[in-house]
This record gives structure tokens, C-alpha cells and sequence, in this order.
């Protein structure tokens, strides 16, 4: 036990003297700040947001890095620029990059880029690669200052899963609409070709498995809708979600017998996504929770054989609370739940669950960088196939039931 204390204060004395610094070099950084273009008349806005992070299990490695030893292969960040061309008219785009153990793998992507003309209050459109209106923090999971948490409800928002849903290229329309003394409410609807991240999860655990990815596409439709209640700092919403998909790849390992080399396909058939959610403030509390069905089917095609079915549905939930102590110490605690309808070993009963019990304290140093410490305890890992957090290539020697984790995240914006 002794030797664990000391393992654990060695690691994180060097987690915290890396915060330190980064601390200091982010204030020469905000001290400077970053300047506005002008272009014409016009005024170009940049922003900016890193996050670093150190996790250590007990058991299990997690999000695909050596956590069992401690890892600080957990960095993310972006940029961004916006001008606001008339009173109607706002162009923007976002570039991101991450590290994040085996993932991300520090290629750029294209985060979102549009242009967003808004007619009046209850009607707009945007075109381009445009963030997807789906539960409570899908198109705002990059902005680690806007949450509490170091982590978001792995169950709903796995960060392994998160250029998948983020966003799609193509079109939206939007609006709100006053409904007097009941409320605002505000809606969502857009079509366009998916995300896919070809450094993210589903690959990883595909490549892994012997069954890599060579292409995927496939297209995006849904909607949001969110209702501003009467009730003071009450919010309550839901998403729909129809996705199409189809992925080709081949077998670099024997299985459903299929030759080493023989090329596959999966096709969606569907993949249909609902969620159901509500978010209340009230003096220094806030209180939120989201459920999330993913009802997913696919065909796998062989030139070997019949077509084999495949079900990957899954069902989460999480609720939140957090009170703001003052304006440098908020405390919070949520429960995620994540359970598979039909795990591939279905005699491991650790395979078909991943529960989570998670306390946070986040630290504002400043009104542009935090510091969170978080703890997390996990019963379950989950199926092989659901990349939410562990994987069988990085867990040789098998997994554990249980698994307890604590995370450090800083992040900075300006």
C-alpha cells in the first residue's frame, strides 16, 4: 500500500508542476491575447482552447492509454474564427487536433466550417460541415470550460466515439419560437453526409480485432427541439436522429470462417439514435440528465457466405448535479449508465455494462483556465464492439470487473 501512496505522489507531483507551468505560459499567452482581423469594415474574431489531462486506474487501461501505470497521453485543442459579415450574415470555421492515448494520433481535422443566415427569430439556415443538434452537449463537447466535469458522461458522450456524431456536411434550419407566458421553444432539422474518424474508436477496435476499416460513408438526418419551460431555469428537450452507413473492409484474421484477406460490408440497416432531456439551474445548483437509445442493426457481407446480422443497439443514461461553491470552487457528482443489448460473449456478464460513479472538483484559477480533479468508479467494461473507453488490445492480460480512476484535466480558452 505504501508503495502505491508513493507511486501516486510521484506522478502526481509531476502532473501538478506540468499545470503550473502550463499555467504560466497560458497567462504570457492571455497577457498578449489574440488579435482581432480586420478585413474591409468587417472584424474577424479568433479563439482558442487546450485541455490537458493525466488519468491512473487501479485496474484495466482506459480510453486506450497506460493508465494503469498513469498516462498524460490526454492533450486536445482547437482554433477558430468567426466574422460576422451583416446583422443576418456569420461565417466561421474550427480547426481541432487530439492525442488521446492510440487515438487521434495528432492528425488536424476540420472540425466545422459554415456560414449561418438567420432571417428572423424563428427562422435560419446554415450550410457547410455544421455541429449536430443532438442531446444536451453533443455540438459543445470541445468546449471543456462550459462543463463541470473532466470527463462527460462517458455513457452518453464517450470521448473515444466523438468526431462521429459532431458533425455532418450539409444544411440546417433553425429558429425559436415564443410561446408567451409557456415558454420558448427552440428547433433544430438537418440532413448531411456523417463524420467519420478514421484515428477514433470504431477503427481502432476494428483494426485491432482483425477487422479493419477501409471506407465508411453514409448520411445524417434528425432534429432537436428544446423547450425553455416557464419554470425558472428548467429546460427539457429531445433529439431524433436517422443515420445510414456503409463501411467496407477486409479480414486480416479467421473469422465467421471467412479466408484471411476476404473483403467485407456493413450496412446499417438502421441506425436510428433518440434522446430525451432536461437541464435545471437554480441559485448555485444545476442539475441535469439525458437518455440516449441508439437502436443500431447492420448486415455484414461476405463473398463467402449468407449475410450475418449484427446488433450493436445499446441503451445510456446519466443525472448530474454540481453546486458552485464561489466563483473558484464548483463540486459535482453524476451516475452514467451504459448497457448493451447484445454483447458477443454474452456469458461475461461484465461485457453487457459500463456503470460509473464519478465526484468532481473544478478549480477556476482564472475566467479562462480551470483545473479538475475527478474520480471515477466503474463497475463493467462493456462489449469488445462498443469502443466506450476499454479495449481488448490494451488489456493483454484480460479485464477486471471493476476499475477505479482518477483524472486531471486543466483547459484554457481565449
Amino acid at each position: 500500500m505504501s508503495e502505491i501512496r508513493e507511486f501516486i505522489f510521484v506522478r502526481l507531483t509531476k502532473v501538478l508542476f506540468a499545470l503550473g507551468c502550463a499555467g504560466m505560459f497560458v497567462s504570457a499567452l492571455q497577457a498578449q491575447q489574440i488579435p482581432d482581423l480586420k478585413v474591409g469594415n468587417d472584424t474577424v474574431q479568433f479563439h482558442a482552447f487546450a485541455s490537458q489531462g493525466f488519468a491512473y486506474t487501479n485496474d484495466n487501461n482506459y480510453l486506450t492509454m497506460n493508465t494503469s501505470n498513469g498516462s498524460a497521453a490526454f492533450t486536445e485543442f482547437g482554433f477558430n474564427a468567426s466574422m460576422q459579415v451583416t446583422n443576418k450574415l456569420r461565417v466561421g470555421a474550427q480547426m481541432y487536433d487530439r492525442n488521446i492515448g492510440q487515438l487521434g494520433g495528432w492528425h488536424p481535422t476540420f472540425d466545422w466550417g459554415y456560414a449561418d443566415y438567420r432571417f428572423n427569430d424563428w427562422f435560419g439556415i446554415r450550410a457547410g460541415k455544421v455541429k449536430t443538434a443532438l442531446g444536451l452537449f453533443n455540438d459543445t463537447q470541445d468546449t471543456e470550460a462550459l462543463y463541470t466535469w473532466a470527463l462527460l458522461p462517458q455513457s452518453v458522450y464517450p470521448i473515444d466515439l466523438r468526431s462521429n456524431n459532431i458533425a455532418h456536411t450539409g444544411g440546417d434550419v433553425y429558429g425559436s419560437l415564443s410561446l408567451h407566458k409557456a415558454g420558448t421553444v427552440g428547433y433544430t432539422a438537418y440532413i448531411g453526409a456523417r463524420s467519420f474518424d478514421p484515428y477514433g474508436g470504431y477503427n481502432y477496435f476494428s483494426a485491432n480485432l482483425g477487422i479493419p476499416i477501409v471506407s465508411n460513408s453514409g448520411r445524417a438526418a434528425g432534429t432537436d427541439v428544446r423547450w425553455t419551460t416557464p419554470v425558472t431555469g428548467l429546460m427539457v428537450g429531445g433529439s431524433f436522429m436517422d443515420q445510414t452507413q456503409d463501411r467496407k473492409g477486409y479480414y486480416t484474421t479467421l473469422a465467421l470462417g471467412a479466408p484471411l484477406g476476404t473483403p467485407y460490408s456493413f450496412v446499417a440497416n438502421p441506425q436510428r439514435t433518440s434522446a430525451a432531456y432536461g437541464d435545471y439551474t437554480r441559485g448555485n445548483w444545476h442539475l441535469n440528465a439525458e437518455f440516449r437509445r441508439d437502436h443500431y442493426i447492420g448486415d455484414i457481407s461476405t463473398t463467402f457466405g449468407p449475410v450475418f446480422p449484427w446488433n450493436g443497439s445499446d441503451k445510456a443514461w446519466f443525472v448530474s448535479a454540481a453546486y458552485r461553491i464561489n466563483k473558484h470552487l464548483e463540486l459535482g457528482a453524476y451516475h452514467s449508465h451504459y448497457t448493451v443489448d447484445a454483447p458477443f460473449i454474452a456469458t461475461d456478464p461484465n461485457s453487457n455494462h459500463i456503470y460509473d460513479e464519478v465526484a468532481t472538483a473544478r478549480v477556476d484559477v482564472t475566467s479562462w483556465w480551470d483545473v479538475k480533479i475527478e474520480g471515477h468508479f466503474m463497475n463493467g467494461y462493456g462489449d469488445m464492439f462498443s469502443a466506450h473507453g476499454f479495449y481488448v488490445a490494451n488489456n493483454p492480460q484480460g479485464m477486471k470487473p471493476s476499475t477505479d480512476m482518477l483524472v486531471i484535466r486543466t483547459g484554457v480558452n481565449f
